[in-house]
């Protein structure tokens, strides 16, 4: 069985603890954070002097922190790998081995995730450590993925695109509709189905609306509604260029 140290409390250490603790082939002997607070149930130290003998430590912090944790650990030569999606694996302390291991997925502290489903990204710096890694990753999800630093960092890139600021569109969508006194909720089957359709389809093909249309008097009254929202017409203004030079054919 392999045996795990989590080095973090935060959102994303906290679900992996509970994931890896489901699972029969791994066990998280040991977190690491600042308070020495025990998560799910799990021994915890503050102490860096005091961490456990491992064959993964798996680094959950910040990403402005990582590089930071990893050069203090007291030991050489371990297997060590961060959990970020935006960290290449060379800013590891090179006094250990190496890795990554990125669930790519948004975390909330408080709701359940299913990780058999959530695909895994991970990379190290030899064949033996990319098996350890894989052993660990196929231990929770079926979704496993070998990536690249500079491969992770699109992806990570591309993932602000569908999550963060396609989240931020919703709250302008919910802002607009609060200042109408229109529930939010009418807008919800638009979304899942719009969610729905780029599973079966790219997203490009999947794209609807007056900008694709290049429907002129739809998007002049839509300006004009936003005249008062100088940030949202902004915003508006810019998605409807970046659709329109997609070349998209008339619909």
């Amino acid at each position: 069985m392999i045996k795990i140290v989590i080095i973090g409390s935060g959102n994303v250490a906290t679900h992996l603890i509970k994931t890896f603790n489901r699972s029969n082939k791994v066990k998280v002997i040991q977190s690491f954070n600042r308070k020495g607070l025990s998560v799910a149930g799990i021994p915890a130290t503050d102490n860096y002097e005091a961490l456990e003998t491992a064959d993964l430590y798996l680094i959950a912090v910040s990403d402005d922190a990582i590089s930071e944790v990893s050069a203090k650990l007291p030991f050489k030569g371990r297997l060590v790998a961060h959990t970020s999606g935006s960290v290449a694996l060379e800013e590891l302390s090179p006094e250990n081995r190496r890795g990554v291991f990125y669930p790519l997925q948004s975390f909330s502290r408080d709701k359940d995730v299913d990780f058999s489903k959530i695909p895994l990204c991970i990379e190290a710096e030899n064949d033996r450590d990319r098996e350890i890694l894989e052993y660990v990753a196929r231990s929770i999800s079926q979704r496993v993925h070998p990536v690249n630093s500079e491969q992770r960092r699109s992806l990570h890139l591309a993932a602000v695109f569908v999550n963060n600021f396609v989240n931020h569109l919703y709250a302008i969508g919910d802002d607009i509709c609060r200042k109408n006194d229109l529930p939010f909720d009418l807008l919800k089957p638009l979304i899942a189905e719009t969610a729905k359709k780029i599973e079966h389809m790219p997203p490009v093909e999947a794209q609807t609306g007056p900008a694709r249309r290049n429907d002129q008097n739809t998007l002049q009254k839509h300006l004009n509604q936003l005249n008062l929202h100088p940030t949202y017409k902004k915003i508006y203004e810019l998605l409807t260029k970046s659709i329109q030079e997609q070349q998209y054919d008339s619909i």
